[in-house]
Parts: C-alpha cells; structure tokens; sequence
C-alpha cells in the first residue's frame, strides 16, 4: 500500500498518523486480515479530498461551480510568471495535518504526502521534462528556529517519490517577510520584493519545479519564477500540498 516503516524506530518514537494524528502501530486489522501498517491509518484516506474535476489551467485550483471556465478569476486578472501548476489536495480536508507538519515537527507525514503525490500526479510530472525540484526557501533565522523548513522535507519526499533531483542551493531567502496569511494580494507581492537571490546567474536547467506547501494567490511561487526566468530557466511549474477553491 504505502512506503514502509523502520519497526525498531516505530517501538521507540511511534510515528502518527498524517490525517488522525493518532498513533499508527506496525500492523494493520483490515478484511480479516493482518497487514504492516504504512504511514496513515487506511480508515483515515477516505478522510481526505483529492483535487478533481475542472481545474485553473495556469495555478490547477478547482474551479467549483464554473465548469466551463479556462481558468479561475485570479489568474484570468493576474499575470503569473509560472508556467503551471499542481496541487495534491484540497486546503479545507487536510489543513490541520499541514498545520501540524509545519509547526508542531511531524516530519514523518512526508512519507505520506510523498506518495499520495506519486499516485496523483506522478505520470503528468515526469511527463513534463523537469530536471530539478526546487523547495521554497526559508528565511535561514526563521528556519533555524523551527527547526526545518516543510516545504524541504516535502519536496524531498517527492524528489524519492518521482526519482528526479533535489536541489536546495539555487534560490535563497534573503529577507524574513511578514506572515503571508495576515495580507491581501497586492501587499503579499510589495512583501516579497527582493526578498530572493539567484547565487548563480545562469542556471543549467531549462525546466523546474517549485514546492511548497500551500497555494493561496501564488506571490511566492511568481517571484521564485520570475528569478529563474531571469537566470534563463524556460519553464517553471509548481507543486503545492494543498490548494483552495474558486468560489
């Protein structure tokens, strides 16, 4: 079903479950039978919503009522500098487990992101040519206190998942922006102004992917596109864990 566990580590530090939060054991009751537990309890997948049906064809949000839109409202009035998007999940069914992945140290859920993006969406990413994954950085004061930066570990599980490169020195943050949660759209794109650097000004690749954790109007991941067209980087698309609905 699911990727493995280390069952000497699981006796020692039990991991949790991504959806529940709850414990998951080294085996499994499911039909009679006894199976090794993966990382999420299987009575928990049902718990979660997937992105289907019509999506944005620019940032892949779920276009909810207009089914015949090409694209949602924002990306039909914002320029976008990324050449496309893709998202896992719904925001609203797993907001609490992205939470705890972010803040509360439960690494161990990228077992599981990284998979469910495998089954997902593994053939359309390794049909689009990417030769490198690139995390959002974090602003390196801001990391060193949390301890980790998500949108890392993440892509590190996809970069496993997929078997295409890792790379984590392309891009750095260099200025620790306010909370993107707290502003509007025209004050998270003034936020992020200078906020990257490029330490190399031609990059070898021709074709990236971006990750990171939630997509919300996408000032983040443009200003990250916008640096690696600049360093001649052709196409630059993006994963995210999660994304919202048009409404």
């Amino acid at each position: 079903m699911l990727m493995m566990n280390n069952p000497v580590l699981d006796l020692i530090y039990p991991r949790r479950c991504p959806v529940c939060d709850g414990i998951v054991g080294m085996f499994e009751f499911h039909n009679g039978h006894i199976h090794k537990a993966g990382p999420v309890h299987r009575k928990c997948l049902n718990k979660i919503e997937y992105i289907k049906g019509p999506t944005c064809q620019k940032c892949g949000k779920p276009l909810g009522s207009d089914k015949t839109a090409e694209y949602c409202t924002d990306c039909q009035r914002t320029r976008h500098f990324f050449t496309k998007g893709y998202s896992v999940f719904l925001y609203r069914s797993i907001s609490g487990s992205i939470y705890r992945f972010k803040y509360m140290g439960r690494k161990e859920y990228a077992d599981f992101y990284g998979w469910a993006t495998k089954k997902r969406l593994g053939k359309r990413l390794k049909g689009l040519g990417i030769e490198a994954i690139v995390p959002v950085p974090m602003y390196k004061d801001k990391e060193r206190k949390r301890g980790y930066n998500q949108a890392e570990v993440y892509a590190r599980a996809v970069s496993k998942a997929l078997d295409i490169p890792l790379e984590t020195d392309l891009i750095r943050r260099v200025r620790n922006t306010a909370p993107m949660k707290e502003l509007d759209a025209v004050r998270r794109r003034n936020n992020l102004k200078k906020a990257f650097i490029m330490p190399q000004n031609d990059v070898k690749f021709k074709c990236v992917l971006i990750i990171d954790d939630i997509y919300t109007t996408g000032s983040t991941i443009d200003e990250i596109a916008h640096e690696f067209q600049m360093a001649g980087v052709e196409k630059v698309y993006f994963l995210t864990l999660a994304i919202g609905q048009t409404t």
